[in-house]
C-alpha cells in the first residue's frame, strides 16, 4: 500500500497517508552525534555476535531501574531489528508443530514468523469489548499441552491497546495450569504510554522465568532505518539465540548499536517527551472526531503506540460510487485509496472487517485525511 501511494504520488494524484508505522520524527540528536563520532573513530570491526557489552549492559539496566527486573548482559541479545529478536526467539523455543497462540489482532509478521520456525499458529480472536485484549477465559479455551508460546504484544501493533497489571495478572493464573508454555512479549512500544506506565508480563514473579521480552529501538528513537532491537531471555536461551543469530547475520550494525547506547544513557523523559505529546494530541483529536462522525467503526482510545484498528463491517457489502461491491477490509482499502486517503486494511493483522490509521503523521495530514475519509464511506450506499 505504502508503494501504490508512492506511485500515484509521483503520478501527481494528491493521496493523504494515514498507513506507516514510523515516527516522523528525527532521531534525537545525542544519537545522532554518537553515530557520527562511531563513523570518525574510523574503526568498524564486526561486533559481537551478542551486541556490544556496554549496550547490553545499558539495556539490563535500563530494565532493571524502570522496572526492577534484574537482568544481566548475558541475558541481552541484541538483533537487527526487533523482529530478528523476535524469530530468534521462536527459532530457540519451539520444536515443529508446537503451537503458538496468537491474540487476533495480531503484528503482521508473528503468524509467518512462527510458520517460518514450524510452528501450528492458533489464533484467538479478541473484541473491541476487551479493547482487543486477551482473556483469561478466551486463553484457557486455546491452550493445550502442545501449547509452547504465546506471544503478547504490549502496547499493541495494531490496536494501540496496553494490558494492566491485574488483566496480565489474570493471564498468569491460567499459564499456570501449563508450565510448559513460555510468554514472547513484544515491548517495542513500552515507552510510547499516555496516561499510565507499561507493565511487563516478567514483572510478575510468577511469569519472570517464563518471558522473553522482545524491544527495539525503532519507535521510541524514531531510528526504524537503523535496524537495532534485542532480546532478553534466561541465560541458557540467549545463548542458544546467540548461536542463532551467529549462523545468520552475526552481530548488529555497530554505529547503530553506539547511537542507542547514548540513547539510553540520557534523560528519556526529556528526550522523547515532545514525540509523545505530538502522538497524544494527534491521538486525541482523532478519537474525538471519529466518535463524532464515524461512531460505527467503533472508535477507542488507545493507550499506546500510534495506531487505531477502526471496524467497518457496516461498510461492507455497500457499493462504490462506481457501481463495484466492497466485500472486505482490502476492497475497501482500495477504494478509500482511489479516494486519495490510505490506510491498511486489516487482513494481515487477521481481520478482513477491520482498517488501522497511523496517527504517526503530521496533524495537519490527519486534519485533512479524516474528512476525506468520511466522505468517502459516505458515499458508499
Amino acid at each position: 500500500m505504502a508503494q501504490r501511494v508512492r506511485e500515484l504520488r509521483a503520478a501527481g494524484k494528491a493521496v493523504l497517508s494515514l498507513l506507516l508505522g514510523e515516527p516522523d520524527f528525527p532521531v534525537p540528536l545525542p544519537l545522532q552525534e554518537a553515530a557520527i563520532e562511531a563513523i570518525r573513530e574510523g574503526h568498524a570491526p564486526y561486533p559481537p555476535v551478542a551486541g556490544l557489552l556496554s549496550l547490553r549492559e545499558a539495556i539490563a539496566e535500563y530494565y532493571h531501574r524502570t522496572y526492577g527486573l534484574p537482568y544481566t548482559p548475558s541475558q541481552v541479545v541484541v538483533s537487527n531489528g526487533s523482529k530478528q529478536a523476535i524469530f530468534n526467539a521462536l527459532l530457540t523455543l519451539i520444536e515443529p508443530y508446537d503451537e503458538v497462540i496468537l491474540p487476533a489482532p495480531y503484528w503482521v509478521s508473528y503468524l509467518p514468523l512462527v510458520q517460518l520456525a514450524e510452528g501450528r499458529p492458533i489464533i484467538v480472536p479478541t473484541t473491541v469489548a476487551s479493547h482487543y485484549k486477551l482473556t483469561p477465559e478466551a486463553l484457557s479455551e486455546a491452550l493445550s499441552p502442545r501449547t509452547r508460546a504465546l506471544i503478547l504484544c504490549t502496547p499493541s501493533n495494531p490496536t494501540g491497546s496496553a494490558y494492566s497489571l491485574a488483566e496480565l495478572q489474570a493471564l498468569a493464573e491460567v499459564l499456570q495450569r501449563y508450565p510448559q508454555v513460555w510468554i514472547i512479549s513484544d515491548e517495542i512500544y513500552e515507552l510510547i504510554r499516555y496516561e499510565d506506565r507499561h507493565v511487563s508480563p516478567a514483572q510478575l514473579p510468577e511469569l519472570y522465568d517464563r518471558t522473553l521480552i522482545t524491544n527495539g529501538f525503532s519507535k521510541a528513537f524514531a531510528m526504524p532505518g537503523w535496524r537495532l532491537g534485542y532480546l532478553i531471555a534466561p541465560r541458557p536461551l540467549a545463548e542458544a539465540a546467540t548461536k542463532v543469530q551467529g549462523q545468520t547475520t552475526a552481530g548488529a550494525n555497530i554505529i547503530a548499536q553506539k547511537a542507542a547506547l547514548a540513547g539510553l544513557k540520557s534523560n528519556l523523559s526529556l528526550l522523547l517527551s515532545p514525540m509523545i505529546q505530538a502522538f497524544k494530541e494527534r491521538r486525541d483529536y482523532i478519537f474525538a472526531y471519529l466518535s463524532e462522525y464515524l461512531p460505527e467503526t467503533k472508535p477507542y482510545l488507545p493507550q499506546g503506540a500510534f495506531y487505531f484498528f477502526l471496524e467497518v463491517a457496516d461498510f461492507l457489502g455497500k457499493k462504490t460510487p462506481t457501481g463495484q461491491t466492497v466485500l472486505d477490509a482490502d476492497a475497501l482499502g482500495d477504494y478509500l485509496l482511489e479516494q486519495g486517503v490510505a490506510v491498511v486494511p486489516g487482513t494481515g493483522f487477521g481481520s478482513n472487517k477491520h482498517v488501522r490509521i497511523s496517527y504517526a503523521v503530521a496533524l495537519a495530514e490527519i486534519q485533512a485525511g479524516l474528512p476525506r475519509l468520511v466522505e468517502a464511506l459516505r458515499a458508499l450506499a
